[in-house]
């Protein structure tokens, strides 16, 4: 009992850790942000501010990444949720993968499959999308024994579902950040550049927002709804 104890109130913790760490990076790379197309910063400020908006954008992706699986495992063991074991191996496995699909993009700068890896991550996540989404639906209108005791958990799933695609939102939303960026530090900070780097920015911001208001949900949910 102790053990068991002991085991929930660690999934729990890892469980908040990712949501403080995901919530608290995303507004730290949103801070550094601004000072990336900022006028009046060196080309060589920006450089630096990026730096730190991309260091910082690792907590979020992490998190992203691992959250699932302590948030699976702690309904799996209360009786939350029904289903096979290889059921839950599979979540705990799908995290390990990402996991290390986001740091071998992190850490693999300038090597060769950092760019085929990049697309095979988005169509990954695209998957991920459509199990949550298909898991959640499945049991709020046909009653299936996925969830036994709590449909919240689907609506939870929905959330999450919906926060990785603004993330894939804000990938293609950037895709001119690149280009202008390296236009910016070869040539230096010109009206025509920031203009540019700032509305690229300013198209992203709506799906922060949404991540922020989406994670807040969750959390809500989390700490109402679900008894220890």
């Amino acid at each position: 009992m102790v053990s068991r104890m002991t085991e929930y109130l660690l999934l729990k913790l890892l469980h908040i850790v990712f949501f403080v760490y995901w919530l608290g990076g995303d507004l730290g790379t949103f801070y550094a942000s601004k000072f990336v197309a900022k006028e009046g910063l060196s080309a060589q400020q920006r450089s630096t501010a990026l730096t730190i908006m991309m260091g910082v954008d690792q907590g979020p992706r992490i998190c992203m990444a691992l959250i699932l699986g302590p948030g699976i495992q702690m309904a799996y063991n209360n009786g939350l949720i029904t289903m096979p074991v290889w059921g839950m191996v599979a979540v705990w496995l799908v995290c390990a993968i990402w996991l290390a699909m986001v740091l071998a993009i992190h850490f693999g700068h300038g090597k060769a499959f950092v760019a085929p890896l990049t697309k095979f991550d988005f169509k990954f996540r695209i998957v991920v999308i459509l199990a949550c989404f298909a898991a959640a639906l499945d049991t709020l209108l046909s009653a299936s024994p996925l969830v036994v005791h709590a449909e919240y958990l689907a609506w939870k799933l929905i959330v999450f579902a919906a926060l990785v695609m603004c993330g894939l939102g804000i990938r293609v939303m950037l895709k001119p950040f690149v280009p202008d960026f390296v236009e910016m530090m070869q040539n230096g900070p010109s009206p025509e550049v920031d203009k540019r780097l700032q509305n690229t920015l300013a198209k992203v911001r709506p799906f922060v927002y949404l991540i922020w208001v989406g994670l807040i949900v969750n959390a809500a949910i989390g700490m109402h709804l679900i008894n220890p």
